[in-house]
């Protein structure tokens, strides 16, 4: 309290400190963002509406994240932290043809339960050292598949895997095919996939010499 003179009575000033609202950290934030986003899609992401859910005022989230931007980065890398949490559950315990199955399986149902989630993720981009969700999710898969491949086809196999469930997830949702996609088509996929992951490619050999040895000389 202070006191502020003025020509006639004095007035006695209070000044009142607002805290934010002890609710308020990143991790609330991120959780509203992630509600506004299943309700509303990622192109109609309010930020007015998650501070409103929060009962904050919209400035009061750029303590967190400083742009839009930002906030879309944090929401793909929750993304795949949570895909990851999914994949391991569906994975552990099963012997490495079965894992890659179950983890196929939950892959796209996540994505289908998760839809504008899994759009941020997929659309998203940020340099790798902000993206340690993302990048977990990318090992784990690696790992999951090198049982199948080795370790010299591991890398190759996971980008062919994952190709091949986003493929999946994007044909079914965007309905390109309409009826002409059977829903076999991607066990069909997934079976081809596994086919090749445990077939040891052959050793590449190099082509025969072309050059005359002195025997041959005429």
């Amino acid at each position: 309290m202070f006191t502020v003179h003025f020509r006639g009575p004095a007035v006695k000033v209070y000044s009142v400190h607002v805290p934010y609202p002890s609710k308020t950290d990143r991790n609330a934030i991120l959780s509203a963002a992630v509600e506004e986003l299943s309700r509303a899609g990622i192109r109609d992401l309010s930020l007015r509406n998650i501070a409103a859910s929060l009962d904050l005022a919209p400035n009061a989230l750029y303590r967190y994240f400083s742009d839009r931007a930002a906030l879309e980065a944090a929401l793909a890398d929750e993304c795949a932290r949570q895909l990851e949490l999914a994949l391991r559950k569906a994975a552990h315990g099963c012997a490495a043809e079965k894992a890659i199955r179950r983890m196929a399986a939950t892959y796209l149902q996540f994505a289908k339960d998760h839809r504008h989630l899994y759009e941020v993720m997929m659309s998203f981009h940020t340099p790798d050292h902000e993206a340690s969700s993302r990048q977990t999710l990318w090992l784990f898969t690696v790992e999951q598949v090198e049982r199948l491949t080795g370790e010299i086809h591991a890398r190759e196999a996971s980008v062919a895997l994952w190709a091949l469930l986003h493929g999946a997830f994007t044909l079914e949702t965007t309905q390109v095919l309409g009826e002409n996609k059977p829903p076999s088509g991607i066990q069909f996929g997934l079976n081809a996939w596994l086919l090749a992951a445990g077939t040891t490619p052959p050793t590449r050999q190099k082509p025969p010499s072309m050059t005359r040895t002195s025997s041959s000389k005429s």
